[in-house]
């Protein structure tokens, strides 16, 4: 049965159960990232620790996220994405029980190493959705569960403030709610979800599988660590000198298999390219407002000057929560934009709503509503993007390379996410209001400031992407893409459909 017969047999009710089921999937994914955020503290307090050693509670899920993410969007493509998607939340549900039941910062990061796995379930959502998504219904589909990605962040901080709450709070009820959500997920996934038809099939290229890890664990660890290690310190550029070694063995290794992990053609079609290149521009934005407008409302009025007092809960529920919930009933209007003037101008569009929002926070974040209502228009950019950028991957790769293909983009935001971190919080640390002996520092409000227009100017950078980057195009199908399905055909794969029409993108 070919695809288009395969869509038309399927009932209305089946396919809203299946995006429903990997939005849930994917929400899991986003809460992953931010479920410690607020819980750091209480986890160094409980177990002991230092600031350097619990910072790798985060970090951890970070580096395992680089790694699996695209290893386990290929073999989802070659394997079937069910199979891989039930292992990966069998993989998170286990995490998610070890940090939920240990007191031991060891097994704790080991934990949240499982859990970063559970980033590669995005790409294999969106490639189940290409499969089994009528091409009508597919660029709303796509919109939908990318939109649960910025709610789910946003639930994950509600859910562990209201979680650790009280004198005695504890940590362990964060992990718990993670283990209850994934097991939902996978009942879903298991029930409506329908079996992988397609498969690629071939073997694991797992030369290029290592070296690509390597090179992202050698990008991400200095930029996570950079604060605490020094960003000219020996470890810091060693890393950095390591990563561009292991680039040039990468990109020797991948042109010399046949069949490799990553295909180069299709990392440096331009579509592609530069649609990651907009990737890691807008998780840069995104994280710079999460994490510069949460410590902005909890800075003490009465101390330095401005700032709202506001606790961990409240700078999650008042202040950060309208913006992710903008995003994801903003995603099903960008889904509509993405149909009706194409993804290139959804993305173009979204991003000038980026500047807009970030223009007004860093002239007025002294009044709550300033800070949230600017918080609004970031989370429609935000929204606009992650509508956009699935549906120009999708329109640009053969169908048997939707996974590694949304893999790398995933990552492409992570890096953005980790380079934000890294820049703002050095910045907020790097001028300081004078405090009397034994208060803890507290950035100056010009660095805020700062923080605000650097994330505008990279929404700024988005547009000229998007506009000049992305070129509009009438052609049905690039010499790269032939070729690709070509090959794919000349070695048996299954089943390889035509990939949707290109004018979408004009």
């Amino acid at each position: 049965m070919s695809h288009e017969q395969h869509t038309a047999a399927r009932r209305p009710s089946a396919d809203t159960a299946v995006v429903l089921v990997l939005g849930l999937a994917a929400m899991v994914v986003s809460m992953m990232q931010t479920l410690v955020v607020p819980i750091l503290g209480i986890v160094q307090s409980d177990l002991r620790a230092t600031t350097a050693n619990v910072s790798w509670v985060t970090t951890a899920t970070l580096l395992s996220a680089a790694v699996f993410t695209p290893l386990l969007g290929r073999f989802g493509d070659q394997h079937g994405k069910k199979p891989t998607l039930v292992g990966v939340l069998l993989v998170m549900i286990a995490g998610s029980v070890l940090a939920a039941t240990t007191t031991s910062l060891t097994w704790l990061i080991v934990g949240r190493v499982m859990q970063g796995a559970a980033t590669a379930i995005f790409p294999l959502a969106l490639s189940i959705l290409r499969e089994e998504i009528k091409p009508e219904k597919l660029h709303g589909a796509m919109a939908l569960v990318s939109g649960t990605l910025a709610f789910g962040s946003g639930l994950a901080l509600v859910g562990a403030g209201l979680l650790t709450r009280g004198s005695d709070p504890d940590y362990h009820r964060v992990f718990w709610l993670a283990v209850v959500l994934a097991v939902v997920a996978l009942a879903g996934v298991l029930f409506a979800v329908p079996a992988s038809r397609t498969k690629t099939g071939g073997r694991t290229d797992w030369l290029g599988a290592l070296t690509l890890a390597a090179l992202l664990v050698l990008l991400l660890l200095p930029i996570s660590q950079g604060h605490t290690w020094g960003w000219t310190s020996g470890r810091t550029l060693g890393c950095f000198a390591a990563m561009v070694v292991t680039t040039g063995l990468w990109v020797l290794a991948e042109s010399r298999v046949k069949e490799p992990m990553v295909d180069m053609r299709m990392f440096v079609h331009r579509p592609v390219l530069f649609t990651n290149l907009a990737g890691l521009l807008l998780g840069f934005a995104m994280f710079a407002q999460f994490i510069g407008v949460s410590y902005l409302v909890q800075v003490p009025e009465r101390i330095a000057g401005y700032g709202f007092g506001a606790s961990v809960l409240a700078a999650s529920v008042v202040y950060l929560l309208p913006t992710t919930l903008v995003s994801l009933l903003g995603s099903q209007f960008g889904g509509v934009l993405v149909r009706r003037l194409g993804a290139r101008v959804t993305l173009a569009a979204g991003a000038c709503f980026g500047v807009v929002g970030f223009t007004w926070l860093s002239a007025a974040h002294d009044t709550t509503a300033s800070v949230i209502g600017a918080g609004m228009v970031i989370g429609l950019a935000i929204s606009f993007g992650y509508a956009a950028m699935p549906a120009l991957i999708v329109a640009s790769v053969p169908p048997h390379q939707s996974g590694i293909a949304n893999g790398i983009n995933s990552i492409s935001r992570s890096v953005g996410s980790a380079v934000a971190s890294a820049v703002i919080t050095s910045l907020l640390a790097s001028k300081t209001i004078p405090l009397p002996k034994g208060m803890p520092a507290l950035p100056q409000e010009s660095q805020f400031t700062l923080s605000f227009e650097i994330a505008g100017v990279a929404f700024g950078l988005v547009v000229l992407v998007a506009l000049t980057g992305i070129k509009a195009t009438h052609a049905p199908r690039t010499p790269v893409l032939r070729k690709a399905e070509a090959e794919a055909v000349a070695s048996g794969t299954p089943e390889v459909s035509e990939p949707e029409p290109r004018t979408e993108l004009v």
